[in-house]
């Protein structure tokens, strides 16, 4: 993942909205539609609270980024995670986790 595609890929991640349906899709087991092979989109609105148009707005975002996956199927889209695109977000942060840690400061 370049630096342009992380950056975006961590905006798109920072709006509580959207990382709440990434748990969602991680954990569908609320869902009243889902048959295994991915989330309706009419599922997240009464987890999110949101209209539909809204929540379709946010799922958009995250699958520009790719980040999530997206099917038509009939009137109805379904959703499901992508793991490599977030294997490759955890590479692209890696290297910060072995950035030495900052020395205690004595008051």
């Amino acid at each position: 993942m370049d630096e342009a595609a992380t950056l975006r890929a961590l905006k798109v991640l920072a709006d509580p909205v959207r990382f709440q349906a990434l748990q969602f899709l991680l954990d569908p087991s609320r869902s009243a539609c889902s048959q295994g092979d991915g989330v309706c989109g009419c599922d997240f609105e009464p987890v999110l609270g949101l209209a539909q148009p809204t929540v379709s707005h946010h799922m958009k975002q995250l699958v520009e980024v790719g980040l999530v996956r997206a099917e038509k199927r009939g009137r109805w889209t379904y959703y499901e995670l992508v793991p490599s695109a977030f294997r490759a977000l955890c590479a692209a942060l890696r290297p910060f986790t072995h950035a030495p840690e900052p020395a205690d400061v004595a008051a």
